[in-house]
């Protein structure tokens, strides 16, 4: 049962998942909306550039993850194996392993294909090897600590060489893919001072009179033992697999990796649309999440202040707590040039990293491309198309995935005809009430947090339509467990995405179609 108090910044910073309008306003025919929104043009720089930034830079952040989290002292303590990290569903990259350890894994794969009888993948001490030689995706080395990257979310092996029976896999990179696999949960705590990671946790606030938002009965506070953080981060039921607490807002609202491919065609970014920039996205991320100490600068004070008020005082002042009782000292650690205007956002906490690696970035992501559709039966893909078309779908969607997405943001009540929000706290124009509907975890990413930050509305942004034959549940939230379920009428009327086909056959060849969906000339 959701658990219901005034929440603190609920930053949604994933792409979403699908979206649409019912009722009087579906479409009966096209390829698309009328309104396709604003044209929101991207800057964009050196994509051999982007590709280094997007798999190694980390501005910093290795103080972060090796000092105050101590991710690594967590895994060498838990002697965690290769083959626990990939049940674990981290990825691989056989291409930054040495060449006498991909020849003795290899014999070892092909003596027994499971890997169970695997000197290499039951080692612990090999973990730390692959991660200081830069082949577990998304932990990047630095001058003997390590950092964390856009790739632990976003990028896969190709499982050329092994694959886990649950999704972690060895092999050569893909670049942009989401990992749904991830059990980042569980990664974090493993690490030796989970209790460093306290603004992305389900918090229990004297402002909130002790009360809680999220998937947990109870929060945690500044006095919340290791035990008990690492409790809550490894329970699925707060934090299920291949999902990211991406908000530092004392709220536990998880929601599902998104991918990172073609980005030129994903403006706005963020679930609930608040960025219009690729790189003001990145550049919160980087300055925020990657290293949460930042929020204790008086630029991220003012910056939580404006969007959460007392809440987000007291959550940053017992963050400064813990943060002294565990010993973390020297932060923050990001590389960050200050100086900017705390609430913009291009740089909503005062500080801004390397704008040429952020443009970077943007041509790298922008160029990656989405894998190719699932291949089906084309008599059913075109009929799905037709259902697509004529049912309702192209009022927010456009069929073509070439096409970039409509950039409006879609309102709350006309994506969840079943919100019924009460008004948590008011707040300063442009920013609209803190709402919450009590019964649904739907819209808690947008509670605080959404596009009134740039005078838009509560809401959500359309999300790509790629890669849909592996995504494996539906809706930011995981509340939809299916592609059969999305479409399914016995999940009411009232219910997120309530876009239903009847006819069994239909709804066969209109997931034909989704699944097919891909960025090439058809």
């Amino acid at each position: 049962m959701k658990r219901l108090s005034r929440p603190l910044l609920a930053l949604g910073l994933s792409t979403l998942a699908l979206a649409t309008s019912v009722g009087a306003q579906l479409a009966r025919s096209g390829d698309g909306p009328a309104d396709q929104g604003p044209r929101l043009p991207q800057r964009m720089g050196s994509a051999a550039t982007g590709r280094d930034v997007f798999r190694n830079e980390t501005f910093g952040n290795e103080g972060f993850w090796t000092d105050a989290v101590r991710l690594p002292a967590g895994i060498m303590a838990a002697r965690v194996t290769p083959m626990q990290a990939l049940e674990l569903g981290l990825q691989v990259d056989v291409d930054a392993v040495d060449a006498q350890t991909k020849t003795r894994l290899a014999a070892e794969l092909a003596a027994d294909p499971t890997g169970r009888s695997s000197a290499i993948l039951n080692d612990p001490a090999m973990t730390g090897k692959l991660i200081m030689a830069n082949a577990v995706m998304g932990m990047t080395p630095k001058a003997g600590k390590v950092g964390a990257t856009c790739a632990l979310c976003h990028s896969m092996s190709d499982g050329s060489i092994f694959t886990s029976p649950a999704g972690g896999s060895i092999g050569h990179r893909v670049d942009g893919l989401a990992n749904h696999s991830l059990h980042l949960g569980e990664i974090f705590a493993t690490a030796a001072n989970t209790r460093a990671l306290y603004t992305v946790a389900q918090l229990q606030l004297t402002a909130n009179h002790g009360k809680t938002l999220g998937r947990a009965a109870h929060g945690l506070d500044e006095n919340s033992t290791e035990d008990e953080v690492d409790a809550y981060f490894r329970d699925h039921r707060n934090y299920p697999v291949g999902m990211f607490d991406d908000s530092f807002d004392g709220n536990g609202n998880p929601m599902h990796n998104t991918p990172l491919f073609r980005q030129d065609l994903a403006v706005p970014y963020g679930s609930e649309g608040t960025f219009t920039r690729l790189e003001d996205f990145s550049n919160l991320v980087y300055t925020t999440l990657f290293d949460q100490t930042a929020l204790t600068t008086p630029g991220g004070r003012q910056f939580i202040h404006m969007l959460a008020g007392a809440a987000g005082d007291e959550m940053i002042d017992d963050y400064v707590k813990v943060l002294r009782d565990t010993g973390v000292t020297g932060y923050p650690y990001v590389r960050a040039r200050g100086g900017g205007r705390p609430g913009a956002l291009a740089t909503p906490i005062g500080l801004r990293v390397n704008d040429a690696r952020l443009l970077a970035m943007n041509a790298y992501l922008s160029r990656l491309q989405a894998p190719a559709g699932q291949v089906g039966d084309p008599q059913a893909v075109a009929r799905g198309r037709a259902v697509f078309a004529t049912s309702g779908c192209t009022t927010c969607h456009n069929a073509d995935q070439r096409r970039a997405v409509p950039t409006t943001i879609h309102p709350m009540a006309q994506i969840f005809p079943g919100d019924r929000p009460v008004t948590l706290a008011l707040r300063m124009p442009p920013l609209n009430p803190v709402l919450d509907t009590p019964s649904s975890f739907f819209d808690d990413k947008m509670a605080v947090v959404n596009a009134s930050l740039r005078g838009e509305k509560r809401g959500i942004a359309m999300p790509l339509l790629l890669d849909l034959a592996r995504k494996p549940t539906f809706l930011h939230d995981d509340s939809v467990r299916s592609f059969a379920d999305l479409f399914d009428a016995r999940r009411g009327g009232g219910a997120p995405h309530p876009f239903f086909v009847g006819d069994s056959r239909q709804r066969a060849d209109l997931i034909a179609f989704l699944k097919a969906s891909d960025t090439r000339a058809h």
